[in-house]
């Protein structure tokens, strides 16, 4: 269901043939070999780059090459036309009946059209959000959330065992600062006065926590010491922080196939077995590191920690994973939990960070490789900064949070499926400018109403096909004479629709679900022109009045587009509708 692979295949076997009959060498490596679509849609629907590629170790001229190549395509039926361009770039032009027969393949195949076996299987785990259990989720992780899940939706489609996991952060010092802020809530709850020191969290989500805490212990923790409540009050407030964020997740539409908890690897000998992997490898040792590069702090002194030899592995220094005093760094954790996913059998990793980890990345990469032994890849995802604009300022408050705009500000606001289809309308590594009063918007400046409006658009076409009485199912309408649609803006939108599986590919061999919204407007693009050619030219019209069988050709089409649509959306995790007010 590969246009783009069959004609590939196509080129490949021609190839072979030439090899066969000595016009060109045998065993030449034809990985470099694509088909692709031109840069310039006027040379054609398709190019390939054979004869650029297997000149030289061919031996032969491109041009030589691509000519004879040339010959033997069009011997093949779905190609109409094949040109050499330049000094041997081919391109070809395939029959309108090829693209015709594409929107029947759409048909038959439904919202599976487009799904590919290029996963194979493979066990993949995505990590994303993770945010620190201190409080609900900002704008920065709603991006964070949204990318993963498309991303883990687009593996899923393109055949890969995917697994969504969300990293608990409750191993650190931030939660005893939780415990701290929640206790300040309880004994306001109990009518006392109190203030909140720098570096607690003075936020309104935390008044409901200390009640519920009033609630479930009473007068228990009223002046006593720290060590009588810390400890317990920490579990209570990261479950209760957990349970807020899991609420987020949901009005966002992410749901997590694994919560995994960070405190789950202290003192039961994860950390220290992680370690021992890597000092079998000759990889931990005592030593002192460099002074930071730059200015160096007035407080830094050379001491003796234990390292982790990370740039045996691609890091530019060594990293510390045990403190001069005994204590576990940030880092040492981090290797335990990756060693873990190493440990589960995944083929392959990803995680998804805020744009502040970009300094982590290399250690993390080069722990994995030497975990794994170079067996599982893992890939960190960056995710840029949002900025948030409201009747044409700077967004920057929210009232429950005391300092930031939460995950809810934004989806009650908006909605969910507004919110996740602009979170992919920039790469994930690139800043994303979110205007409450743009997105909102019917135009087509706004992607996500452009793309919604095309698949309402085709369902109010549906309906009133309806009305004629005919059939209008897929498999009937998969079975109807297509050869119609002859037009150029026709055969224009089937081409692109044709571009679904290959997209789908690429997206996924590259981790960048962005490039599905981005598809998905350009599919609607080519529609909206089609649909507004018709309000000038009747015989473009999808519904041609007193004409049946002609309904159904046309409705082929729009049809299709909306299959097409539907699937994008779905990984997407946003709704198609129907209609629109």
């Amino acid at each position: 269901m590969n246009l783009f692979s069959e004609v590939k295949d196509l080129v490949l076997t021609q190839l072979e043939a030439l090899a066969e009959e000595g016009l060109l060498p045998g065993g030449l490596d034809m990985q470099n070999v694509t088909v692709e679509p031109p840069r310039d849609a006027s040379h054609g629907d398709m190019a390939t780059n054979a004869a650029m590629v297997l000149a030289k170790p061919a031996g032969k001229k491109p041009r030589e090459i691509a000519e004879a190549l040339a010959a033997r395509l069009l011997a093949d039926p779905r190609v109409e036309a094949a040109d050499v361009a330049g000094p041997g770039f081919l391109n070809l032009r395939l029959t309108a009946a090829t693209w015709q027969a594409e929107v029947a393949q759409i048909l038959t195949h439904g919202i599976t059209y487009g799904r590919s076996g290029l996963g194979a299987g493979k066990r993949i785990n995505v990590e994303y959000v993770s945010a620190n259990p201190t409080g609900p989720m900002h704008v920065g992780h709603t991006r964070g959330a949204v990318f993963g899940d498309a991303l883990a939706s687009l593996l899923d489609y393109a055949g890969y065992e995917v697994t969504r996991e969300y990293y608990i952060n409750d191993g650190g010092g931030q939660v005893d600062t939780l415990a701290r802020s929640v206790y300040l809530r309880y004994l306001e709850a109990h009518g006392q006065e109190v203030s909140f020191p720098d570096g607690t969290y003075p936020g309104d989500y935390l008044i409901a926590v200390g009640e519920t805490l009033k609630d479930r212990v009473g007068e228990a923790y009223i002046d006593q010491p720290e060590e009588v409540w810390l400890e317990e009050i920490r579990s209570f407030a990261t479950e209760e922080m957990m349970a807020l964020i899991r609420e987020d997740l949901a009005a966002l539409g992410v749901k997590m196939d694994n919560f995994y908890s960070e405190k789950s690897l202290y003192g039961t000998g994860q950390i220290e077995k992680a370690l021992a992997d890597l000092k079998e490898k000759g990889l931990i040792y005592q030593g002192v590191l460099e002074p930071p590069k730059g200015k160096t702090p007035e407080d830094w002194e050379p001491r003796e920690q234990t390292l982790f030899r990370s740039t045996a592995h691609g890091d530019d220094v060594d990293r510390p994973v045990m403190k001069s005093d005994g204590a576990w760094t940030y880092f040492a954790p981090d290797i335990a939990y990756h060693y873990d996913k190493v440990s589960r059998g995944y083929d392959a990793l990803i995680d998804v960070f805020g744009a502040d980890h970009g300094g982590y990345v290399k250690r993390m990469k080069a722990a994995v490789a030497a975990l794994s032994g170079g067996r599982v890849p893992l890939d960190v995802k960056l995710i840029q900064l949002v900025k948030l604009f409201k009747d044409g300022a700077e967004f920057k408050m929210s009232k429950r949070a005391g300092t930031f705009v939460t995950l809810r500000d934004v989806v009650d606001q908006v909605g969910p499926d507004v919110t996740r289809f602009v979170m992919l309308t920039r790469k994930n590594d690139a800043p994303l400018d979110f205007d409450f009063d743009k997105v909102l918007e019917q135009s087509k400046d706004n992607p996500v109403f452009y793309v919604q409006y095309a698949h309402a658009r085709v369902c109010s076409v549906l309906r009133k096909a309806a009305e004629q009485g005919g059939d209008i199912s897929d498999a009937a309408l998969s079975r109807a004479d297509l050869s119609g649609l002859a037009d150029p803006a026709e055969l224009k939108l089937a081409r692109t629709l044709a571009e679904w599986p290959r997209l789908v590919e690429i997206a996924a061999r590259g981790n960048e679900p962005h490039r599905i919204a981005f598809y998905l407007y350009d599919l609607a693009s080519d529609f909206h022109a089609l649909w507004n050619r018709g309000n000038d030219n009747p015989a473009l019209r999808f519904v041609q009045d007193g004409d049946p069988a002609g309904t159904s050709a046309k409705i082929a089409l729009p049809r299709a587009v909306a299959v097409v649509i539907s699937a994008g959306l779905g990984i997407l995790g946003v709704t198609p509708l129907e209609e629109m007010r």
